[in-house]
């Protein structure tokens, strides 16, 4: 066996850490996309709040430039994420991902404490003065056939990268908002009762909390280095033991450098003969295909060892 070669010394086995880059240059063509659709109803529905006197139409604006600013950012993660790893950057820049989704997801609890405050202090009493809700009617339709356009756009990457999930949700809850805004003009037009608008902002408010706490729940699972949601480590132990050769398996360590980019290593105690028979290939090979087909993880790294060594290791642990 040639240790410099793809098995690494002490039984690591060597991945590639990039991103793929025709999905890199994807997610940067539909954010490039989202990010003109978001300027264009931005604009309209500031415009449109400014013209009917409808503080709705205003809220949802306000909500929609926080929006394109994480679209502006999470494009700004991608072009990151794209450069190499170096000697100083391991994994390459792939956790910009991540630190763009925690900005994305406390810009949108930001929004929801806006909409809540402005919505209970209307329902106080607050005089909204009148609304054009004809106008309103029609913003909110605009900016909600924009919305739908954006989110096809989005959703193709918003499966695979936390990052374009984040954006993908930014503009669902710009989808909402707009919808509640044509509710809320529907009942005005039809009725007068313009407390509609603070009714309609607590529903987006309800609508986007549960997807932002998930999205920052997500963010901080990677940042701890927790074990990535749905991985069961017992089940992985059970695989590894059950490879012929394989004696026990120990210091076992599962974690993302970003959703969708699973890492894994181990340390696994040999019986003699894989290293007399040279059969530590075939091993390192059945265990990195065992990670990667059941497990989806795409980088593992396991250190093969023989007993008398493993008895003499510091502060094991499972």
């Amino acid at each position: 066996m040639d240790p410099t070669g793809d098995h690494e010394v002490g039984g690591g086995h060597a991945h590639s850490h990039g991103i793929d880059p025709a999905t890199g240059a994807a997610n940067r063509a539909r954010l490039g996309i989202a990010i003109g659709i978001v300027s264009i109803v931005l604009v309209v529905e500031l415009v449109g709040s400014i013209v009917s006197g409808s503080l709705a139409l205003f809220a949802d604006a306000g909500h929609m430039l926080s929006d394109l600013t994480g679209l502006i950012v999470a494009l700004i993660a991608t072009l990151m994420a794209a450069r190499p790893a170096t000697d100083t950057r391991t994994f390459g820049h792939r956790r910009a991902e991540v630190f763009a989704a925690f900005l994305n997801g406390a810009i949108l609890l930001v929004v929801v404490v806006f909409v809540v405050v402005e919505a209970i202090d209307r329902l106080a009493g607050s005089s909204a003065g009148a609304v054009q809700a004809p106008l309103m009617l029609v913003v909110a339709a605009v900016g909600a056939i924009a919305n739908t356009a954006a989110l096809l756009v989005l959703r193709g990457g918003a499966e695979h990268s936390i990052n374009m999930r984040a954006a993908y949700l930014e503009v669902l809850g710009d989808l909402v908002g707009s919808i509640a805004v044509i509710v809320a003009a529907v009942v005005i037009l039809f009725t007068g009762f313009e407390l509609a608008d603070a009714i309609a902002s607590l529903a987006i408010a309800a609508l986007i909390l549960p997807r932002a706490v998930s999205l920052m729940r997500d963010v901080l699972r990677v940042l701890s280095q927790g074990t990535p949601r749905g991985t069961d480590v017992d089940v992985i132990r059970e695989h590894v033991l059950s490879k012929q050769g394989v004696v026990s398996v120990h210091d076992v360590h599962v974690w993302s450098i970003t959703p969708g980019a699973d890492v894994f290593s181990a340390h696994v105690v040999v019986e003699p003969r894989i290293f007399s028979e040279n059969e530590t290939d075939r091993l390192l090979d059945a265990l990195c295909e065992c990670l990667r087909e059941h497990f989806d993880v795409a980088h593992s790294t396991f250190q093969l060892e023989p007993a008398e060594h493993a008895e003499h290791e510091a502060r094991q642990h499972r």
